[in-house]
Parts: C-alpha cells; structure tokens; sequence
C-alpha cells in the first residue's frame, strides 16, 4: 500500500525551529523527522529522530524565536551539530526507509510545509548538498488536509476535531511537532481510504 499509495513516494514528516522567519538569514535550531509505516493496511505513525543545529556562521538568530520555542543555545545537554551532519545523519535514516518500502523518493509532510521546505533549500544550497531524498518541489501539508477533513487549520485544533492529545507545553519542539503531525497525518489519510 505504502508505496502505491503516494506514487512511489514515501511520505516523511518534517519539522523545524527555527530563528526567524528567512531561510538565508536565520538559522535552523533543531530538526526532526518522523517516518510513516505501514500495518494490516493503514498508515502508522513511525520512529522519530532529531538532532539540535548550531546556528551556521554569520546567521541571525531573533530573541523572539528563542521565546517562543523555548530554546536555549547555550543549555548544557543540548549537545547541537551542524546542519550537514545532522541532513546527512536523516538522509541515510530516509534513504534506508524509503528502500524497505520501495520507494523512489521521499516527500515531505509537514505543517506549513512550504516553511520547513524553504529553510531546508536554503541549507541545501549553503552545504552544497546537491542529492536529497526529497521531491525537489511536491509537498503534502497537512494545513489542507487539516482544513479539508476538519475545517480547521491550527494544529492544535485539527487534533481536537480528530480526536488526538496535543499538549501545548510540548509544543514547538521539533520532535514534538512531527509526531503530533504525522498522527494528523495517518488519520486523515486512513480515514480518507474508508
């Protein structure tokens, strides 16, 4: 089903935290993915991995981005990399994924997708990362399905309409998001095919 359902494209929810609102000039502060699975037929909300960034030299990061997603750069544990190890480190968990499916590419799932997409072409072309798993410019947002299957947009209120815990203290933390996402995602999808 996996593969035939999205044309050969294994859908991959993506999520970043960000330090603003421009993808050349603020820096990507932590990455996650989550992978979609399949069981008896229906879409399964699969492993999530994550990695802290280290700001890229000479980026911007707004004191109102650290409020709002509650990062702090400095914290001890935090144990950040850079972009390129942390891209290269998800590409091969991807590649390995979309090879058990049979997949020829990945797509990226995300809230406000285009955001996420943005940023990650910016670190692309920055890290001269040439080959990504990723379709260079397909997308599913779960912004339009969330309003199709519910008639609401925010996050937060799509998983009230469907049903699913979001818990607003752990919100805006990249591994957070992708996993609330991708459940939003596999209800949509596998309420869809009934």
């Amino acid at each position: 089903m996996l593969k035939n359902r999205f044309r050969k494209y294994l859908p991959i929810v993506v999520d970043l935290e960000t330090g603003g609102f421009d993808p050349e000039i603020n820096a990507i502060l932590e990455i996650a993915i989550t992978l979609i699975e399949e069981e008896d037929n229906k879409l399964i909300v699969g492993d999530t991995y994550r990695h802290h960034i280290e700001p890229f030299e000479g980026s911007i990061v707004e004191e109102e981005s650290l409020e709002f997603t509650k990062i702090k750069l400095d914290h001890p544990l935090r144990n950040g990399i850079n972009e390129k190890d942390a891209l290269n480190d998800l590409f091969k968990i991807i590649n390995k994924t979309k090879n058990k499916y049979e997949c020829s590419r990945a797509i990226l799932v995300g809230h406000n997708a285009h955001f996420d997409s943005s940023f990650l072409a910016a670190a692309y072309k920055r890290n001269n990362i040439k080959k990504t798993p990723f379709h260079k410019f397909s997308l599913i947002d779960t912004v339009s399905l969330g309003v199709l299957a519910t008639g609401q947009t925010v996050l937060a209120r799509i998983c009230d309409e469907l049903g699913i815990d979001y818990d607003n203290d752990e919100a805006h933390s990249a591994a957070y998001d992708t996993a609330v996402t991708a459940k939003v995602f596999c209800s949509i999808v596998n309420n869809f095919d009934n």
